[in-house]
C-alpha cells in the first residue's frame, strides 16, 4: 500500500514539473519599427488608362488610280503637307495639255474678235462725227465692242487659271464661269492635284496599307498618320471620385509594364456624360512627348491631383495590413512596455512607399514595419537596432 502511494506521489510531482516547463517564459519577437510622421499629402484619383495620339488621320485617295511612287514608309516621321505618294497621272496631264491648247485657241480668237470690234467702233465713230451714219449704228458698234472685251477677259482669265495649278481654287470659286463645254477642263488641275497624296499634319506613319503598283481608291486607306508630339491618356474615372477632377488639374501617366516610363501633363477634357454601364466619366490628360518615349496604345495608370491634405499622419506602407479591397486595416504598435498592440486604422492616399492614416494613429506613434505579420496582440517584442552588431551564436 505504501509502495502504491509513493508511486502515485511521484507521478503527480512529474506532471506538475511538466506543466511548469510548458508554462515557461514566452519568446520575445524581434521587430523593426518606424515613427508615424506628419506630412503634406496630395489627394489623388487613380484610374487605368490607354494612350492615344493628339491627332490621327487615315489617308485615302480622292480618285482611283495606280500608285506610281511612295515617299514615306511605316515608321517614318513626316512634315505637314509632305508628299507621301504619287498616283499615275499621265492621262490627266495629256488631257490638260489638250485643254490648254483649246483655251489658247479660244483666247487667240477672242483677241482677234476684240481687235476687229475695236476697229469697227473707231471707224463708225468717225463716220458718226462726219454725219455719215445714224446714232443707232454707233450704239450697236459700242455694244459689239463691250461684248468682245468681256469675251476676251473671260478667255484670258480662264487660260491663266487653267495654266496655273496654284490658282485652281480661284477658278472653282471665282466669278469666271466657264461655258458648259469647258466645265470638265476647269477641274483638270484639281484632278491632277489629287494625284499627290499629302500629310495633313506633322506626325509619324504608323500604318502602311499599300505599295507601288497597287490601286488607290477613295474607299481604301493608304496610310495612317499620328501626331504623338502630345500623347493623350484617356481614362474612365469612377463617378464617385469625379467631383474634384477639372480641366487644368495636374495628372501623371505610368506605364503598367515599364514603371520607369512616366510623364506628367494637364487634364484637358472631363466628359459631361456618365457611362451608364460602367458608371464612369471619361477624362483626357495631355502629356508632352517631345522625346517620343510614349506610344499610342500603351496601357498604364493615370493619377490626377485633386487637392491637398496638409499635416497628415503618414507611416511606411509596410506597417499597414489592409483588408482586401478596402482602405481599412490595422497596424501593430509598440508601447512603452515593449508589447505589441493591434490598432484599427483607416488609410487614405498611398504614395512613395507611404500611407496616409485618416483615423487610428497620431504623430510619434511607433509602428512595426517588419516582423508584425501574424504577431499576436500583446506579444513581447524587442526592437531591432541596426547600429548594434549582431550577437555571435555559439
Amino acid at each position: 500500500m505504501k509502495t502504491m502511494l509513493a508511486l502515485l506521489v511521484c507521478v503527480l510531482l512529474a506532471g506538475c514539473a511538466a506543466q511548469k516547463e510548458e508554462a515557461g517564459p514566452k519568446p520575445v519577437v524581434e521587430v523593426k519599427v518606424a515613427q508615424a510622421e506628419l506630412a503634406d499629402v496630395q489627394i489623388t484619383v487613380h484610374a487605368p488608362t490607354t494612350l492615344f495620339p493628339r491627332e490621327q488621320a487615315t489617308i485615302a485617295s480622292k480618285i482611283t488610280a495606280p500608285i506610281r511612287w511612295l515617299g514615306a514608309r511605316k515608321g517614318d516621321r513626316v512634315a505637314a503637307g509632305q508628299v507621301l505618294a504619287r498616283l499615275e497621272n499621265r492621262d490627266l496631264l495629256a488631257q490638260r495639255t489638250e485643254a490648254l491648247d483649246r483655251a489658247r485657241t479660244d483666247l487667240a480668237s477672242a483677241e482677234a474678235a476684240l481687235n476687229q470690234a475695236q476697229k469697227n467702233f473707231d471707224r463708225r465713230q468717225k463716220l458718226f462725227e462726219q454725219g455719215a451714219i445714224p446714232n443707232r449704228e454707233l450704239v450697236a458698234s459700242q455694244t459689239e465692242l463691250a461684248q468682245a472685251k468681256a469675251a476676251h477677259e473671260v478667255a484670258k482669265k480662264f487660260f491663266d487659271l487653267l495654266n496655273n495649278p496654284a490658282r485652281q481654287q480661284e477658278l472653282r470659286s471665282a466669278a469666271v464661269k466657264p461655258a458648259q463645254g469647258k466645265i470638265r477642263e476647269s477641274f483638270l488641275n484639281a484632278q491632277i492635284e489629287f494625284t499627290e497624296i499629302r500629310s495633313p499634319f506633322a506626325g509619324t506613319i504608323t500604318e502602311q496599307y499599300v505599295y507601288p503598283g497597287d490601286m488607290a481608291k477613295p474607299d481604301s486607306p493608304i496610310f495612317t498618320v499620328m501626331d504623338l508630339s502630345v500623347a493623350v491618356a484617356r481614362a474612365q474615372v469612377p463617378e464617385a471620385e469625379i467631383a474634384g477632377v477639372t480641366a487644368g488639374k495636374t495628372c501623371a501617366f505610368e506605364n503598367a509594364d515599364r514603371p520607369d516610363a512616366k510623364a506628367q501633363g494637364r487634364v484637358s477634357v472631363v466628359n459631361q456624360a456618365v457611362d451608364p454601364a460602367r458608371r464612369t466619366v471619361e477624362v483626357w490628360c495631355e502629356l508632352a512627348n517631345a522625346r517620343a518615349s510614349l506610344r499610342a496604345g500603351e496601357f498604364g495608370s493615370l493619377t490626377i491631383v485633386t487637392g491637398a491634405a496638409p499635416r497628415s499622419v503618414v507611416v511606411p506602407k509596410e506597417a499597414v495590413q489592409f483588408l482586401e479591397g478596402t482602405r481599412k486595416g490595422f497596424v501593430m504598435l509598440v508601447g512603452a512596455d515593449k508589447h505589441a498592440k493591434r490598432v484599427e486604422v483607416e488609410g487614405g492616399e498611398i504614395f512613395s512607399g507611404k500611407v496616409q492614416i485618416k483615423q487610428g494613429l497620431k504623430a510619434g506613434d511607433t509602428v512595426i514595419i517588419e516582423g508584425g505579420y501574424g504577431l499576436p496582440d500583446g506579444a513581447e517584442v524587442r526592437v531591432f537596432d541596426e547600429k548594434k552588431p549582431a550577437e555571435k551564436k555559439p
